[in-house]
């Protein structure tokens, strides 16, 4: 990897797949037609800037199922799932081999060009993490948990992963609480799905 310093490259030795237990990705989950009606759902739904205590965040979105109170770090009451994005969830749940009421949560979130989203992991209340990607692709970055610098000081190695539209991954195990990913700025209009189970335990 050109440019990339020894640990960064020694990291990438390695296939991604390999180094991020618990990380499943498939493109094509959803079909033209089935992204098409999606985008008309999400796009009618009320869409507002997300705050994290004093910080307006550039990307929209609505939960459904709860929403997470950054104030006062604690889960908050959302209404339920609308009908329209039932089949979603049935269909996700399908794919992981779980009972669709498991998925408690979903987050529909709108990115603008330019949109990115910060370094993080997902909130303690929600254990698996699943997310699909409409109209256009996000670039994810990994790193480890708690983040690491070289002896420079330098931020330490991380793997890029490409969400193409239409696309889904799993984030479970080693994946969900042994690293943080953040999306970089988008190139192009993009929506995310994110659906969550209930925690199971904290780490």
């Amino acid at each position: 990897m050109p440019g990339a310093h020894p640990a960064q490259a020694a990291l990438f030795d390695e296939a991604p797949a390999a180094l991020l237990q618990g990380w499943r990705y498939e493109d094509d989950f959803l079909d033209a037609d089935e992204e098409s009606e999606l985008l008309h759902i999400v796009r009618a739904l009320p869409l507002e800037q997300m705050r994290y205590k004093d910080y307006t965040a550039r990307r929209r979105g609505i939960s459904f199922g709860g929403h997470y109170d950054f104030d006062a770090n604690r889960l908050r009451p959302s209404p339920d799932l609308p009908a329209r994005l039932v089949p979603l969830r049935d269909k996700v749940a399908r794919w992981m081999k779980v009972a669709p009421e498991m998925l408690v949560h979903m987050l529909v979130a709108e990115y603008s060009p330019g949109t990115p989203l910060g370094w993080h992991r997902d909130v303690p209340e929600f254990e698996e993490v699943v997310g699909i990607s409409l109209l256009g692709a996000g670039l994810m970055q990994f790193r480890p948990y708690p983040p690491v610098r070289d002896a420079r000081g330098r931020p330490g190695p991380h793997i890029d992963l490409v969400v193409a539209p239409r696309s889904i991954y799993r984030m479970r195990g080693p994946a969900r609480w042994r690293w943080q990913h953040r999306v970089t700025p988008v190139q192009s209009l993009r929506y995310s799905i994110t659906l969550r189970t209930a925690a199971v335990h904290e780490p």
